[in-house]
């Protein structure tokens, strides 16, 4: 079988997911008669991120050690000895470290309170804005009964509500909500980077400060809008109404390239959990240098072959094979013991022998050599 080229394989892909998803729109909206013309802007840019977070998503996929981490963690999820294992550790996973964010609280408390006010915000949003954009979701006034509200999906009657309730008020407001969790959010990462030097010295402009920006100007925005037809009698309404719009197709625009493609990466980081799972249970690799365990005899191999794809190559004669059935620590000891191997053709073994008789200078202390074989706490260290 030929081998697609990558980037031709991923264009196919972003092609079948933007075409599927007009579809889906002409379809789910009954032939566009409940999509709104008004929101023709909005539904253009999503279907170019759609076809752009495709194409990138489908080219980081077919990266070596991508590839490998996603055939793994899917062969791993549908072992049937542990199937029922990994459904369960899944839903565990999921509400902990992606529902609760459990893995950047144990980076920072202020860090995981940003991110999750951030995250839930855009989720709420997320849910409301695009059902609503694509003609998906609508709703309508119960015929004969003007104080009720009937939601439909996909043109599918689903509910009736009263039009003042607190399900109605909730419902209707659902964005204005979600845009205060994510000014809170935001303006919490950003008290963050400001004060914290160490993320100061290593954020980047479009990486970390611009997707703040993006999301805090489609807030705001979003609850001016609602405050001009509430309280203001529309005043503005129209300038807001396309600033909002920049705002919001400019993120869209945006978000295949930058920061925000983690969205869909890290999903795709639970398969590397669920190998990491199988390694600890299978087979172990053992150091061909000192015979301790290391890590999962599959992990080993599978970085082998991922290397050799990569055009990387650590053959070693003899029975160790590869560099990679050397544990770290016989690595480190491995690298003491060639630096010092180099030093002695450079100077010769007289001024070693010379440096343990004599007291060294004081400007760099004395060095300590070991002649006897590495263990996996290195014996041979040059105090300079």
């Amino acid at each position: 079988m030929v081998k697609r080229h990558p980037v031709r394989k991923a264009l196919i892909w972003g092609c079948i997911t933007t075409i599927s998803l007009a579809i889906m729109i002409a379809v789910g909206s009954r032939d566009l008669a409940h999509f709104d013309a008004a929101l023709v802007a909005y539904t253009f840019a999503t279907l170019f991120a759609t076809f752009g977070i495709t194409y990138r998503y489908t080219m980081w996929l077919q990266r070596p050690p991508t590839a490998m981490y996603w055939k793994r963690g899917w062969q791993m999820f549908f072992k049937p000895q542990r199937l029922l294992t990994n459904i369960r550790n899944l839903f565990t996973r999921t509400s902990s470290d992606f529902a609760a964010n459990r893995f950047i609280w144990k980076r920072g408390k202020l860090r995981w309170l940003a991110h999750w006010f951030i995250m839930w915000g855009c989720i709420v949003a997320v849910a409301i804005t695009f059902p609503l954009v694509f003609g998906w979701l609508h709703f309508a006034s119960v015929p004969g009964s003007l104080d009720s509200y009937r939601a439909y999906l996909f043109g599918f009657a689903l509910f009736d509500f009263p039009v003042d309730s607190i399900f109605a008020f909730l419902m209707f407001h659902g964005l204005v909500w979600s845009s205060f969790a994510v000014i809170f959010g935001v303006m919490l990462a950003m008290w963050r980077r400001m004060r914290d030097h160490g993320a100061a010295s290593v954020q980047q402009f479009v990486e970390d400060i611009l997707p703040l920006i993006l999301l805090f100007a489609i807030s705001v925005t979003g609850v001016m809008l609602t405050a001009s037809y509430t309280w203001m009698r529309g005043y503005a309404f129209d300038f807001i109404a396309i600033l909002h719009a920049i705002t919001v197709i400019f993120t869209l625009l945006y978000m295949p390239f930058g920061k925000f493609f983690h969205i869909f990466q890290r999903p795709a980081q639970l398969g590397a959990t669920f190998y990491k799972d199988a390694g600890a249970t299978s087979e172990q690799a053992h150091c061909r240098r000192c015979g301790e365990a290391y890590s999962s005899r599959m992990h080993v191999e599978d970085l082998i072959s991922v290397q050799k794809q990569l055009g990387f190559r650590y053959e070693v004669a003899g029975e160790v094979e590869h560099y990679q059935w050397i544990c770290p620590p016989c690595r480190r000891a491995m690298f003491v013991l060639a630096q010092t191997k180099q030093w002695q053709g450079n100077f010769g073994d007289q001024m070693f022998s010379s440096m343990h008789e004599q007291p060294a200078a004081p400007r760099f202390g004395n060095p300590v050599i070991s002649e006897g074989p590495l263990g996996h706490e290195d014996q041979a260290n040059l105090h300079f």
